[in-house]
């Protein structure tokens, strides 16, 4: 599971989601790309299980990049606990992704398995994505 190996600050605030993302949403590596439609958060299983559902179905044909990483600390303080001493533990780590982020990469397979296998990475994802292609980037 992806997490940093070091923080600066080991906790931090919860923030806001909105606006659009100004870097991150052109493909960069591969030849189809999985973008994102709404901003949110993804935690660092959600990035996995997506990554596992591409990787598996391409077989070992083509190469997958994972362009977002989870680096903000989520904490949850513990069931039935009251009010007060402090903020909870860190439990998890998300990725805020902002609207039209690339989240995935993909190259070195056809149009199809590349369909069918981003489709089945955004299953896994709580936000709604859509598949962009290289030639569609050029504006052809």
């Amino acid at each position: 599971m992806l997490q940093p190996a070091r923080t600066k600050y080991r906790k931090q605030m919860k923030g806001r989601h909105k606006g659009k993302a100004y870097r991150g949403g052109d493909l960069a590596f591969g030849d189809y790309g999985l973008k994102v439609l709404e901003s949110g958060r993804l935690t660092a299983r959600q990035i996995e299980a997506g990554r596992i559902a591409m990787t598996r179905f391409i077989k070992r044909g083509g190469k997958v990049w994972i362009r977002v990483f989870p680096d903000k600390p989520v904490t949850k303080k513990p069931a039935e606990t009251r009010m007060g001493h402090g903020k909870g533990n860190v439990e998890e780590w998300h990725a805020v992704v902002k609207m039209g982020r690339i989240l995935y990469e993909m190259e070195g397979v056809t149009d199809d398995i590349a369909k069918k296998a981003m489709s089945l990475a955004s299953h896994k994802l709580p936000l709604p994505t859509k598949l962009v292609r290289r030639s569609a980037e050029l504006g052809a």
